[in-house]
């Protein structure tokens, strides 16, 4: 069951990604999720290149998943607008919106980018 959600998953990513695109004056903001961790990129698809990275390998507090999460929205948010990055593109690469991709979501708005 487990190969079966990977591949509905990757199938719901290829379809979101040829929709999305990256721009230089709007980058796409990529998150991945695992069991225990959760990490997003600012990524410039035009050049290749990651403006911008937020982990909560990072984090070192004691809070729920969906907490870190947030965390890691509103910090991926301060780097992005140290860079002079404002408006992004949310690429939720296959993920319901829902629970810690909506946290992080929610924290990156807090912290000033807007989607």
């Amino acid at each position: 069951m487990s190969n079966q959600k990977v591949t509905l998953r990757e199938r719901r990513k290829a379809r979101i990604r040829s929709k999305i695109k990256g721009t230089g004056e709007r980058p796409r903001l990529v998150v991945f999720r695992s069991l225990t961790h959760i990490s997003a990129q600012i990524i410039n698809d035009e050049t290749g290149k990651v403006l911008a990275s937020a982990s909560d390998l990072k984090i070192k507090t004691k809070a729920t998943k969906t907490d870190k999460s947030k965390e890691v929205g509103t910090a991926l948010a301060k780097v992005a607008t140290e860079k002079k990055v404002e408006k992004v593109v949310f690429d939720r690469n296959g993920y319901k919106y829902h629970g810690r991709i909506k946290a992080l979501a929610d924290g990156a708005r807090e912290g000033g980018l807007k989607f």
